[in-house]
Formats: structure tokens, sequence, C-alpha cells
């Protein structure tokens, strides 16, 4: 059989793939140049931690809150956005933790939110076997650069800028809903230097855990380790070096930092 220079070419590049698809698997396996920590945060009552994977966050998911945003809580559908798990800042209850002012803004908001961390997932899951994912809750922080958010969403860019920086994702420890329960009423509470800013019920969610899970995994494959920061109530606002935030939600403990 007679060969051409250009199939002589052609099968020389493909034993070239070839003789290179070992190396290239081998790749998987070979150590990494150096170690990434991993996010951790503990487990209430536990010499354990329950493990990062991704955080998910929903907005605008109390009514008050959507309205105050400008949105038609009766008619958006739910949205969600991401961190990256290094957003988390670990805060121990019965402590005030340091939390720095972050760059670039100058108009740094609070937002509390009750966060359910998953101990197993999937894709498409019925909303009443939601809750089966869940693994247990913490009190949780969404801070916001808000001036760097509108003014992106102003120029209709993404607005991770705004939500997803360094420790923009502080959390108290996680409570395991073998001991707690589900969270499905109770309070929900910030107040900055003693006086209440925020200050409603988890039945004012639009979308409760459950449903968010079940829209969540529509979307993404949900996996243990995801952690799902499940809304505020209404009346966010802005913070300064010296302020003290005390965030409380009925059956956990409360979460305390000072921004510096």
């Amino acid at each position: 059989m007679r060969m051409t220079r250009r199939g002589l070419g052609r099968t020389a590049a493909g034993s070239a793939a070839l003789s290179a698809t070992p190396a290239l698997a081998a790749t998987a396996t070979q150590a990494p140049i150096f170690t990434v920590p991993a996010t951790t945060i503990p487990i209430a009552g536990s010499e354990q931690a329950f493990p990062v994977r991704r955080i998910y966050c929903i907005g605008r998911n109390y009514a008050a809150h959507a309205r105050e945003m400008g949105s038609d809580p009766t008619r958006e559908p739910p949205f969600f956005f991401q961190k990256p798990t290094d957003a988390i800042q670990f805060v121990t209850p019965g402590s005030v933790a340091d939390h720095a002012y972050p760059t670039l803004t100058r108009n740094y908001h609070y937002e509390v939110e009750l966060v359910a961390a998953l101990k197993s997932g999937g894709r498409d899951i019925p909303m009443e076997k939601a809750l089966d994912h869940v693994y247990g809750y913490a009190v949780g922080l969404d801070m916001t650069r808000r001036d760097l958010q509108r003014g992106m969403g102003d120029q209709k860019k993404p607005w991770e800028i705004g939500k997803s920086f360094d420790n923009s994702a502080p959390i108290g420890p996680i409570h395991p809903a073998e001991k707690v329960g589900h969270f499905t009423k109770g309070a929900i509470s910030l107040a900055v230097n003693g006086t209440v800013k925020q200050n409603a019920t988890l039945e004012h969610m639009i979308w409760s855990v459950a449903e968010q899970i079940a829209q969540l995994s529509a979307a993404f494959e949900l996996k243990p380790g995801d952690i799902i920061y499940s809304g505020t109530p209404e009346n966010v606002g802005p913070v300064v070096r010296g302020d003290v935030l005390l965030c409380r939600i009925a059956g956990l403990p409360d979460l305390s930092v000072r921004i510096v």
C-alpha cells in the first residue's frame, strides 16, 4: 500500500498523540506542587469538622427584603450565586471575632442568614426528600460590598466582587439536624451595637430550605459538603469600623463579630 506524505504526517501525529496519552494520564496521580488548605467548619459537640465543597447563596428570599432591593417577591423565581470556600470565617460561640472591613467599598452591609449543610446530594431532588440530605445548620453572615454589587448590576455585569471576597461568609459551628431538628420556623435577628436592625422569622422565607435544595439540584448536582446560605430578612444596612454585630437564630448559639 502506497502512503503519501500527508498520510505519513497523519500517522506520525496519531502515533505521537497515542504515545503522549499515558504521560498525560500519569499526571493525575502525580503529587501536587503545593498544598491548598481545605476549608472546614467545626461541628458542635464533636471533634470532627464539616468539609466545605461549595457555598451557595439564595438572593432576595424574604418578601420585605426583596421589596427593599427593588424586586417583586410575588413573581420573581429563586436565584442563586456562589462564594468561594475560603470566604468562610469561623466564629467561636461566646466570642466576638474581629472581622476586617474590606477594601474597595464605602458601603459595607450585613445580612444574617440560616445556613444548611448537606451530607448528601444529587440531581432533581424532590422537595419532600430534600431535608433528608441536610446534615445540620448554622448561623451565618453574608457580608456584602453593596456599592460594588449595585454598580456592577447597573452595568449588567456579574457582581461577584460585591459578594465573593475574603472572609465574606462568617459562620458559627454546624449543629447536626439529628440533635437540633430542622429549622422551618423560629426567630432570626441581627443587632448592631445593641440596636436590633433585622428581625423576622424563618417562616417569612419565600422559598424554604427544602424548596431551595430542590431548585438548586435542578441546576447543579449537589454533593456532600455543599452549604446553602438561605437568605436574609429586610433592613440590611451599612456598618463601619468599631461596630459590633450580634446575630441570633432561635435554637442556635449567637454569632458576633466586630468590624475592624
